[in-house]
C-alpha cells in the first residue's frame, strides 16, 4: 500500500485492550469513505494481553480485503499525549484530518465520510479557521451489565453529564471540550501537538490552546462514537476521581475555565454544614432536596430503561460521581497526577 496517500488517520492508544479493540478496529474497516482515504494508526503503550496480536490480525485481514492501511507501533510514553504526538511524525505527509479514537469505541460504516461532510459545511459558519470537530458520545451497543446500566443511567443525567464529552447535545456549535474531536493537522503542528504533562484531559488542554491561537473548535450532533465506560463501581469511582483531578490541573493553568457548577458539591456541604450551626432543621433541607433530586433522576431512567435496579442505581452512580469527582478537585490541588487505575 506504499502508493496509497490517505487524507485522514484514526489514531487510538491502547494499553490492555484485548476486549474491545477488535471490534473498534472492525468498525474503522468498514467505512463508507474510500479505502485509500484513510488509514488506521494504533499506538501500544506496553499491552501485556492479546492486544497486539489482535491488532497484527485485523492487519491481515485488512491487506487480504484490501481495505484501510493499518500500521501499530510501540509507545515508548506509554499515555495518551505521547501517542498521540508520536502519531503526528508517523502519520504520512498527505492525512490532513487526524480523529482522537480510543480503544474501547466503535463507529457507524458512514462515520468518517460525515465527520468529513459536517466540517467543510461547519468551516463556512466561523470567521476562524476550523480546527477541531467532536461528535456525540453515545453508550455501546448490546446488553449492558447491572452497574454499567446504572452508570449510563447517570451519564445520561444532567447531573451526571455537564456540558463535557458526555453532554446530549442535539445541535451544532462552537465548544471547548469536542468529544473525540477530528483535529486539522496544521493546527494541532501549529500548537505544538498535546501536553504530556497531561495524563488526562490533555484534549481539553489541546482546545485551550487551539483557541487562544484563534482557531475555532466545534461539535455536530450529525454523528457519533459508541464507547464502552466503566462496569464496575469501583472503577467508576476511580473514573471520577481521575476527571476531577486534572480538571483541577485544567483549573489551574486555564482559570477562566471554571464553572460554579463542578464546585456545587463542595458548595453544597459548607451551606449545610453553616445552616446547621443555626439550625438543625435548616441544615438537613439541603441535603434532602439533593436525595430527591436524585431518586427523580433514578425515577426517570427507570421508566425511560424499563429496568426496576435502575431506580436506586442511577441516584448511587450520581452520588459517587459527585462525590468522587468532588474529592478529585481537591486532590488536585496538592498532588502531581499518576497513570489512571480505573481500565
Amino acid at each position: 500500500m506504499s502508493d496509497v496517500t490517505p487524507l485522514i488517520a484514526s489514531v487510538i492508544p491502547v494499553l490492555n485492550e484485548e476486549n474491545f479493540i477488535g471490534a473498534c478496529i472492525d468498525s474503522l474497516m468498514n467505512q463508507s469513505l474510500p479505502s485509500n482515504q484513510h488509514i488506521i494508526m494504533v499506538l501500544d503503550g506496553g499491552s501485556t494481553d492479546s492486544t497486539q496480536s489482535i491488532v497484527q490480525q485485523a492487519i491481515l485481514t485488512s491487506k487480504e480485503l484490501n481495505g484501510p492501511e493499518i500500521q501499530l507501533h510501540e509507545n515508548p510514553g506509554k499515555y495518551v499525549a505521547e501517542a498521540r504526538n508520536l502519531a503526528m511524525t508517523l502519520l504520512p505527509q498527505s492525512v490532513q484530518f487526524v480523529v482522537e479514537l480510543i480503544g474501547h469505541c466503535t463507529v457507524d460504516s458512514n462515520h468518517l465520510q460525515v465527520r468529513l461532510n459536517e466540517w467543510n459545511r461547519l468551516s463556512e459558519h466561523y470567521d476562524n479557521p476550523l480546527a477541531a470537530l467532536g461528535v456525540r458520545v453515545l453508550s455501546r451497543e448490546g446488553i449492558h451489565g447491572t452497574a454499567e446500566s446504572w452508570i449510563e443511567g447517570a451519564l445520561s443525567s444532567a447531573f451526571g453529564s455537564g456540558n463535557g464529552q458526555f453532554d446530549s447535545f442535539t445541535v451544532h456549535g462552537e465548544t471547548k471540550v469536542p468529544a473525540f474531536a477530528m483535529h486539522s493537522r496544521e493546527a494541532i503542528l501549529r500548537v505544538n501537538g498535546w501536553d504530556t504533562n497531561f495524563i488526562t484531559s490533555q484534549d481539553s488542554d489541546l482546545s485551550m490552546r487551539l483557541l487562544e491561537h484563534n482557531y475555532a473548535v466545534a461539535r455536530t450532533p450529525e454523528t457519533f462514537v459508541r464507547m464502552s465506560k466503566r462496569s464496575g463501581l469501583k472503577k467508576w469511582w476511580r473514573m471520577g476521581h481521575r476527571y476531577g483531578f486534572w480538571r483541577m490541573k485544567i483549573l489551574q493553568k486555564y482559570p477562566t475555565r471554571a464553572s460554579a457548577r463542578e464546585f456545587l458539591p463542595w458548595i453544597g456541604l459548607v451551606s449545610t454544614l453553616s445552616l446547621l450551626f443555626f439550625s438543625q432543621t435548616l441544615g438537613f433541607l439541603l441535603p434532602l432536596m439533593y436525595l430527591l433530586v436524585l431518586l427523580i433522576e433514578g425515577i426517570r431512567y427507570s421508566i425511560k430503561s424499563g429496568r426496576a435496579s435502575t431506580l436506586l442505581g442511577v441516584p448511587l452512580c450520581l452520588a459517587i460521581l459527585h462525590t468522587s469527582f468532588s474529592i478529585g478537585l481537591l486532590d488536585g490541588l496538592f498532588r502531581k497526577g499518576r497513570a489512571p487505575r480505573d481500565r
